[in-house]
């Protein structure tokens, strides 16, 4: 048995917070079940995955003494890793500048409208000085580190072969007629961990498109929105310890802060994961090396369990670890839980003892009705017998234990 995929299913409580807010300020919403729920969305979520820099962060994952590429995910890409260490090389600014907008047309087409501002003064002004050259992409662009590397490597060879700055054109389409296209697509892990887990879209036929190996659905709560404004005042601190002693605010304003209980669901494609990552064919994944897939999905569910959305830190502290996680290991295809929340989980007298048994029965509907075929492993805090219809008390184990054993069914699948 190959087990292709691994499913990952939490509940988290947030108190006071508003984890992710919408174009007005509010926290997004998500009609559910005939009722209103609190959301997550999955960019919201994803980002602080990739982005967070703690103990355990995909960040800082290496394989063999090296660290393991990461994507670079901004409009300013090509201007800092490409244009600005041409100009610390003392390269021309006209040539440079060039040689760099080439490169991201050859790469990216119309999409790369670079911009080469220069400041013009007005009549009867004092010259002044250009504005720094740019080279920035009307959208972000996703490229990983190797791929940068390779770029700025090619850059510097043409600007060793031309002086003219009208040369750039022809220079840049000769190198991506020959080897240059080649070598960059051979690149390993060339666009880095952040895409060869969450995908990237491009129109470039140079450049490889790469489909999600992990899927992240929207998070939302199990229980119906629960929301208040929240009024506040800043006190000035100088009015308030003046002579006349006036009472006063320096600003007065109102939040909104949400409460619930949040149901989160990944899914990872385990032969994607390890055929990006590896630059093997995907139906070839059993042959290939899969200690960093391993490791990779380690740290992912560890990062799933405990890292939080961030907004509003300094006012809410929405720090908060995971009540129940459940992985499950098999070749079917996936499927969420969600609808064990479809009628809203009710608060009293114990929503997570709630939340476990409607989970817990609708999880046994599943198997009853289709068979269980995934193998399972879960971590839980509180009332763990309200699982007990689903899952029994040898599948329980530590978070940690929890990512050895996914580790594990990686590294010896097809065993």
């Amino acid at each position: 048995m190959t087990r292709p995929f691994l499913q990952l299913h939490t509940l988290t409580s947030y108190p006071a917070s508003l984890l992710n807010r919408d174009d007005a300020g509010f926290a997004k919403r998500l009609p559910f079940g005939g009722g209103s729920r609190i959301r997550i969305s999955s960019q919201c979520l994803k980002r602080h995955w990739r982005t967070f820099e703690g103990e355990g962060s995909l960040a800082s994952l290496e394989i063999g003494g090296n660290a393991v590429p990461q994507t670079v995910r901004s409009r300013r890409s090509f201007e800092a890793r490409v244009l600005n260490p041409l100009l610390d090389d003392g390269v021309d600014t006209q040539l440079a500048t060039e040689v760099t907008h080439e490169l991201m047309k050859a790469l990216l087409g119309e999409s790369a409208k670079a911009k080469a501002k220069k400041a013009k003064p007005k009549e009867d002004e004092e010259p002044v000085e250009e504005e720094k050259p740019q080279a920035r992409t009307e959208q972000i662009t996703v490229l990983g580190e190797p791929e940068l590397e390779f770029l700025l490597k090619e850059a510097r060879s043409i600007c060793a072969e031309i002086d003219n700055p009208k040369e750039a054109k022809k220079a840049v389409t000769q190198r991506f007629k020959g080897d240059a296209k080649k070598n960059l697509g051979q690149l390993k892990q060339g666009a880095g961990l952040g895409a060869a887990l969450f995908g990237r879209m491009v129109t470039s036929d140079i450049l490889a498109r790469g489909d999600a190996a992990v899927h992240v659905a929207h998070a939302f709560t199990v229980n119906a929105e629960s929301a208040e404004a929240d009024y506040f005042t800043a006190v000035d601190d100088l009015l308030s310890q003046g002579d006349d002693h006036e009472l006063g605010s320096g600003h007065i304003g109102s939040t909104e802060l949400t409460t619930g209980l949040f149901y989160g669901y990944v899914v990872v494609d385990l032969p994607l994961l390890v055929s990006n990552l590896e630059g093997r064919s995907r139906d070839d994944w059993l042959n290939a090396d899969r200690e960093l897939a391993a490791q990779v999905v380690q740290r992912l569910v560890k990062l799933i369990a405990t890292v939080s959305p961030g907004a509003k830190l300094g006012s809410t502290a929405p720090y908060s670890y995971a009540h129940w996680v459940l992985a499950e290991m098999g070749e079917a295809q996936p499927r969420s839980l969600a609808n064990a929340f479809l009628a809203p989980v009710p608060t009293h007298p114990d929503l997570i003892a709630n939340a476990y048994a409607a989970v817990a029965s609708h999880l046994h509907d599943l198997d009853t009705n289709y068979g269980a075929v995934e193998a399972r492993r879960f971590t839980a805090l509180g009332p763990v017998e309200r699982l007990e219809e689903a899952l029994n008390s040898e599948q329980r184990v530590s978070l940690p234990n929890l990512a050895e054993w996914i580790g594990g069914q990686v590294r010896h699948a097809g065993d």
